[in-house]
């Protein structure tokens, strides 16, 4: 991955560098993907959500404040296009059984079953959970956002992100109470 910063790549992109938006994709496609597939439950609708993502950027790019994080910006428009789709088609309460969870690329089933076992289990009580509790885990436990950054994308100060935090770890870990390795 080319080492220049957002900063850098945007200001390119802005002079006609088509490239550097590319970059741009290349380096916040995946992370994009996985904050969306984590609020609407859907691969196909997280590709989506993806794809419109880049294009608002490319179209409201003038809207961007430099003096704040691009990845924060960036994920915000993710944030706020899922939970639009989310109410756009009113699943926020609705549980798909047949959820299309994403299957680990490094499962093994003899050597880590266990392992398997606890990630479905915490994959299926995220779920259930509200699209606001799977936001602020996601952010924070699978993009590994600090509180801050956390607080730019949801547009929260930093004590309501780390007081949300904690009652959402507490139901995740309430929905987990009855989990046992088989």
């Amino acid at each position: 991955m080319d080492k220049d910063t957002d900063q850098a790549l945007l200001v390119r992109y802005r002079s006609g560098d088509r490239d550097a938006f590319t970059e741009l994709v290349v380096r916040y496609q995946r992370p994009i993907y996985n904050a969306a597939f984590w609020i609407v439950r859907k691969a196909e609708d997280a590709n989506d959500i993806t794809q419109d993502v880049f294009l608002k950027v490319a179209e409201q790019l003038d809207d961007y404040d430099p003096h704040y994080k691009f990845f924060s910006w960036i994920y915000r428009i993710a944030v706020n296009e899922s939970l639009n789709l989310l109410r756009r088609n009113r699943r926020e309460d609705a549980l798909d059984e047949e959820s299309d969870l994403p299957a680990s690329e490094r499962e093994n089933p003899e050597r880590k079953a266990g392992e398997a076992q606890l990630n479905r289990r915490i994959q299926e009580a995220l779920m259930r959970m509200s699209a606001k509790d799977r936001t602020i885990l996601t952010l924070r436990h699978f993009s590994e956002c600090s509180y801050e950054e956390i607080g730019q994308i949801l547009e929260l100060d930093e004590k309501t992100v780390k007081s949300r935090l904690f009652e959402a770890r507490r139901r995740l870990r309430d929905l987990l109470t009855d989990f046992r390795p088989e």
